[in-house]
């Protein structure tokens, strides 16, 4: 192999509604990405079990994912989208990037120091602590090239390069034995590299979809109030009545990006309809700078019905009878399982089982 073959990959978690900053931070660039490269995308349903372990209805969970994710655009037979947990392959290189990351990676990592409050770490579970490297394998395991995410998982991103790196090094000579590896350059230094150092999508004018309730917090699904979100099941008239509920400042919209700074909520309200309608803060701005939100809501409420309301009533059919999601995820299962076995096949080997 003369190179890496390039291929995008990206999971979303069955927990809770998707809402508006799944759809325009993931789920609309999956959809985009899928008419230039080849696509795998995973509902990463191991992943939701480390923070919450029992869910009452994970399978309904999961549906709903794989329902947005057809509803959205995602073509399920020239790409592949499946279930996680279908994929044991998964959870086997996850265990070796167990014993080839080094606990104070793990111990760094933002989100695991935000989710103990570092004073109950003793009593997370060891998941929480060690899904970095599941998330790394879900990448590594099809030897991805390139993942879309937003600004809060580059850190994630940077440890797969990290856990690659020390992969390819410390198994170097096992990787051109096997004849299974790639000459590349990691900074200055040339490699003989299995995995490849993956590189992170990002981009659009709305990377981070913030709260309605408060501009300063990312929208959440686990946010109390369901008035922070719009969710992908809302209706129009819900739609519009969380967006007019929105906070906002007494001030008009300014007329240039600059005047956004400190106005939190303003930010987020003109970013996502910059998202929405495709188009950059700037254009909105230009549009509406000088008029009051009594004016810009409205209009934000009409181009978020009119972009979201034939994916929810698409995700409500799909959801109705779920037979064809089951046999999209039986499917994607199986051509995900004969890749990663591929890739499997040959890690075993670097490393040296028996097989």
């Amino acid at each position: 192999m003369s190179a890496f073959k390039p291929l995008v990959f990206s999971g979303v978690q069955p927990t809770g509604n998707l809402h508006l900053g799944n759809y325009l931070g993931a789920i609309r660039k999956f959809v985009a990405l899928q008419a230039d490269n080849d696509c795998i995308y995973c509902v990463v349903d191991l992943h939701a079990i480390t923070a919450q372990l029992v869910h009452e209805d994970m399978r309904g969970q999961i549906r709903s994912i794989a329902a947005a994710f057809i509803a959205a655009g995602i073509d399920p037979k020239k790409h592949i989208v499946f279930n996680q947990s279908a994929v044991p392959q998964h959870a086997e290189l996850a265990w070796i990037f167990n014993c080839v990351a080094r606990i104070g990676w793990m111990e760094r990592m933002t989100q695991f120091k935000d989710k103990t409050g570092g004073k109950n770490a003793e009593q997370v579970s060891l998941g929480l602590l060690a899904y970095p490297s599941l998330m790394a394998a879900d990448i590594l395991v099809y030897r991805a090239t390139h993942v879309p995410v937003g600004d809060d998982q580059k850190q994630h991103l940077e440890l797969t390069r990290d856990i690659a790196q020390k992969f390819n090094i410390d198994f170097g000579s096992h990787i051109r034995k096997a004849g299974t590896g790639v000459d590349i350059v990691v900074g200055e230094e040339p490699v003989h590299a299995y995995f490849p150092m993956v590189e992170p999508l990002i981009g659009g004018p709305a990377p981070r979809v913030m709260s309605l309730r408060d501009g300063t917090k990312k929208m959440s699904k686990s946010d109390a109030s369901d008035l922070s979100r719009i969710n992908l099941t809302d209706d129009a008239d819900t739609i519009s009545k969380k967006i007019r509920k929105a906070k906002t400042d007494p001030d008009a919209l300014p007329g240039e990006v600059e005047g956004l700074k400190g106005r939190p909520e303003a930010e987020n309200l003109v970013g996502i309809y910059a998202a929405l309608s495709d188009r950059s803060k700037a254009e909105i701005l230009a549009e509406f700078g000088g008029q009051q939100f009594s004016v810009f809501k409205p209009a934000l409420v009409d181009l978020a019905v009119n972009v979201l309301s034939p994916i929810t009533d698409e995700m409500r059919r799909l959801m109705d009878d779920t037979t064809h999601i089951d046999a999209i995820l039986r499917d994607g299962g199986e051509r995900a399982r004969a890749r990663a076995e591929k890739t499997m096949k040959e890690v075993r080997d670097i490393i040296g089982f028996v097989q």
